[in-house]
């Protein structure tokens, strides 16, 4: 089986291009470096370097119209960044995304769409807190659509604050795990943006790894969310790691709760195994 992963040198993607090839599969990464890494590559992978946008060009010179699967998974994905960089969401998550429908009809892959749980909130449910909530939650509904008048096997999963190996630790980009990880490691102050009192629920990338597994294996047009039950509030996390904290004002964009969606993946047999605490005691 061929399996294509756009994004394949990002976080989750290099976990996920990972797991494929030890798993057997015949697995490329199609990557613009954006926020992924030459350090994230894996062996046994092809890689293409390319930016997703010029997919109207170059995509049908770059790759054969031969996959199985599609994972799309490179996208622009960062919330409270997403004000100032809409041309950027734009161009990955509208364009781009369009293009990679384009290549899984070709193909007729089955398409596996990471969508934002930044939707799911018990405030209220919508995309209307940042221009990258808007475009994924737009996407997915042109993408049921798609799909449906094409015939085109998919899914969408939810990923909810993944941490674990190969996040990013530094810049606008960076993961909170991750950056928390780092300002230990320098014997910096962990900066928590107000209130504090936001809660997530932080799931492993191995947990998130094996639930896209699942969802590619028996999920079929539906959602299915992948995230850990135990929710923490940022101020909690901070406290873990047992340092000095510095509060930052509040920012645009930054939801005080998720709500987890998760019924039809846990139907399908999948449960967390990763603890964040325990994470964290190792790693802190």
């Amino acid at each position: 089986m061929k399996i294509l992963v756009t994004g394949g040198a990002g976080f989750i993607g290099s976990n996920l291009c990972e797991r494929l090839v030890n798993d057997g599969y015949d697995v490329t990464s199609y990557d613009n470096y954006f926020t992924g890494s030459l350090d994230n590559h894996v062996t046994g992978v092809r890689y293409i370097n390319n930016s997703v946008p010029h997919y109207t060009v170059d995509i049908y010179r770059a790759l054969e119209p031969e996959y199985d699967i599609i994972y799309h998974l490179g996208e622009y994905s960062r919330i409270e960044p997403s004000f100032d960089d809409f041309n950027l969401v734009w161009e990955y998550n509208k364009i781009g995304t369009k293009k990679v429908l384009d290549f899984a009809k070709k193909c007729n892959a089955k398409i596996i769409y990471a969508g934002s749980s930044s939707k799911f909130t018990y405030e209220h449910e919508g995309y209307i807190k940042s221009p990258y909530t808007w475009s994924k939650e737009t996407n997915i509904e042109f993408i049921k659509l798609f799909c449906e008048w094409n015939s085109i096997d998919y899914a969408i999963a939810y990923f909810y604050n993944v941490y674990g190996p190969r996040e990013i630790e530094v810049g606008k980009y960076a993961t909170l795990i991750a950056s928390f990880k780092y300002k230990k490691l320098k014997g910096n102050k962990l900066t928590v943006v107000a209130p504090g009192t936001q809660k997530r629920h932080f799931t492993h990338v191995d947990d998130i790894i094996e639930g896209l597994i699942m969802i590619a294996d028996r999920g079929h047009g539906d959602e299915f969310g992948i995230g850990n039950s135990t929710s923490y509030s940022v101020f909690e996390v901070a406290e873990m790691f047992d340092c000095e904290i510095e509060m930052l004002p509040e920012r645009k964009g930054n939801r005080m709760s998720e709500r987890i969606v998760a019924d039809r993946t846990y139907a399908l047999g999948w449960y967390p195994k990763k603890s964040l605490k325990e994470y964290i005691n190792e790693h802190r």
